[in-house]
């Protein structure tokens, strides 16, 4: 119901309250939006409920108090030299799958777009209680604003036999169901729903848009920093059964369940320190299961019939790689390796030494570690994303930002952005990365062009095509413009490396084989076999790629070298 000022002479307000499926909730009036905030929408996921779906709330009498965040789900703490750059309150407590709502006038009849946001964080930290993530200013915008938390590592994205794969991202279904359902009375239309995310955020909204379960429940997709990706089961199952051992316990969920929730959490913390976007190693991540994810999501929006129509924003970060591998010293490091780094990089993206000697041929100044990140964000998350706008162009909006932070060695980093796209660049935690003082032209021209995605599904440049326009944020003196494939010379690198590989497979005649393990296609899957071909970069000898133990002792000896960590 719309709220009503208490006293119109004074202007003060009484506080706002909405219905909900389950109860009313009673928001508060902040600046003239009306938050709600802890606003359950499905009910605490532990005790006979832990490690399966999402189960409704039980409903409430009388109107539930909506003023303070909610319970944050289990995680580990960041590791200290991510905690510096990084923040991620905890808010105890079991009722961890809420929500919050900020907008700007509460009530049926006022049919505004909704925008709903999944936190980043590796699907292990974060939460909707990031400061960062205030969504007052997209409520200034007129955009009605919704954070999600929802279940994060092992008990949200383990793999086990006695229980449904991808509790978390089900989780998120819920929170989306929820939305289309009750966002109306909140001043929200359901016909304008845009799902967005950052990061592992972003590979949830990939997933979700590409789930059949999901059709209809959203309009546009923002994804950035993340492509809608799948993770290798087995990789997911080494997670589990390396905390099983650790453990002393059955990699089963009924046998996770009886473990103490600190001694899991600490447990799943050692075993996942050595991971990395960079290095690989055991992580949790979105599986097909043949239900809520039938198929690889990328595969399903690139070659399938998932949300077409849909329109998307897609970007990503100039330097996405150094906030992997600035804290701890290991980009220093790195280039101290040289080619045992390359080497790494070769067996974490499946690719021959061409890939890298060509990098060097387009950045002759680069040291390894930016020749190794660029390589490994290309190979993560640019080239996906590139097949995703090829096979939806005319629907698809793509941008890089390029502003460098102010803080050494940070350059235009994973998760940089953030303070430019909620309008949040003020708040103590959004100068832990971007330093005292950023620009807020740039902001004012990151958060417009997603604002105005949400409300009319173009941000204000044209949409890709065969040109491959991308908005470039906050290079140099210049607050955007566009250039026409920036990326196009480097993402080309995959393409010739993928041709040349199958040739050596199947033989100049033969057909190219595709897909792998998870059935996908492209550069990922490529090194399977085959001898790459002379002139490798100085250092790694040609005719064979490292893999198996190898692999293994390259990975560790770099991670030795500095440690590892992820967003």
């Amino acid at each position: 119901m719309t709220a009503d000022q208490a006293n119109p002479g004074t202007g003060t307000w009484r506080d706002p309250v909405a219905p909900t499926p389950y109860g009313a909730v009673r928001g508060r009036y902040e600046g003239g939006v009306a938050v709600f905030r802890g606003v359950p929408y499905a009910a605490p996921p532990f005790g006979p409920r832990r490690f399966g779906p999402p189960e409704p709330p039980e409903p409430w009498d009388g109107v539930r108090d909506a003023g303070a965040f909610g319970p944050t789900a289990p995680k580990p703490p960041y590791s200290e030299a991510f905690a510096a750059y990084l923040s991620d309150p905890v808010v105890p407590g079991d009722d961890c799958l809420n929500l919050n709502v900020w907008t700007p006038e509460p009530g049926r009849g006022a049919r505004l777009p909704v925008l709903v946001w999944f936190h980043g964080g590796a699907l292990t930290r974060g939460s909707s209680a990031v400061p960062v993530y205030d969504g007052r200013h997209f409520a200034r915008d007129g955009v009605v604003f919704v954070s999600v938390n929802h279940r994060l590592g092992v008990e949200g994205y383990g793999l086990f036999p006695d229980v449904p794969a991808n509790p978390g991202l089900r989780d998120q279904l819920a929170a989306l169901r929820w939305v289309h359902e009750s966002i109306e009375a909140f001043g929200g239309d359901p016909s304008l729903i845009t799902l967005a995310g950052q990061s592992a955020g972003a590979i949830s909204a990939g997933a979700l848009i590409a789930a059949p379960q999901a059709q209809g429940l959203f309009r546009r997709a923002v994804l950035q920093s993340g492509p809608p990706e799948a993770s290798e089961r087995d990789k997911v199952r080494r997670m589990v059964r390396r905390m099983a051992n650790r453990l002393k316990v059955p990699a089963t969920a009924e046998a996770f369940a009886a473990v103490d929730r600190d001694l899991l959490l600490r447990t799943q913390a050692e075993i996942g320190r050595l991971s990395s976007p960079v290095l690989g190693g055991p992580a949790f991540g979105i599986v097909v299961d043949g239900d809520l994810v039938p198929r690889h999501p990328l595969d399903a929006l690139v070659d399938g019939d998932a949300a077409r129509g849909t329109d998307l924003l897609l970007g990503w970060t100039r330097d996405e790689y150094r906030l992997w591998l600035v804290p701890g010293g290991l980009l220093e490091r790195v280039d101290r390796l040289g080619a045992v780094a390359l080497a790494g990089a070769m067996a974490r993206c499946r690719c021959g030494p061409e890939v890298p000697r060509g990098y060097r041929a387009l950045y002759p100044g680069a040291g390894t570690a930016e020749t190794v990140g660029q390589m490994v964000t290309d190979h993560l998350l640019r080239l996906p994303l590139h097949r995703l706008a090829d096979a939806r162009p005319g629907s698809s909006y793509v941008y890089e930002f390029a502003w460098p932070s102010l803080r050494p060695g940070l350059g235009a980093c994973h998760a940089l952005e953030l303070g430019f796209v909620f309008g949040t660049g003020d708040l103590p935690e959004s100068a832990r990365l971007a330093g005292e003082g950023a620009p807020q032209d740039l902001a004012d021209a990151m958060h417009g062009a997603w604002v105005r995605f949400a409300a009319t599904g173009d941000p204000g440049w044209e949409p890709w095509d065969s040109t491959h326009p991308v908005r470039v944020f906050g290079e140099g003196d210049r607050i955007a413009y566009t250039e026409r494939g920036p990326r196009d010379r480097a993402l080309a690198l995959w393409s010739t490396d993928a041709r040349r590989a199958a040739e050596e497979r199947e033989g100049p005649e033969g057909p190219e084989r595709r897909g792998g393990p998870e059935g996908r296609g492209g550069p990922e899957d490529v090194r399977e076999a085959g001898t790459p071909p002379p002139s490798p970069p100085s250092g790694i000898r040609p005719g064979r790629t490292l893999r198996g133990t190898e692999v293994r002792a390259v990975v560790r000896r770099l991670r030795r070298a500095g440690g590892a960590g992820r967003d």
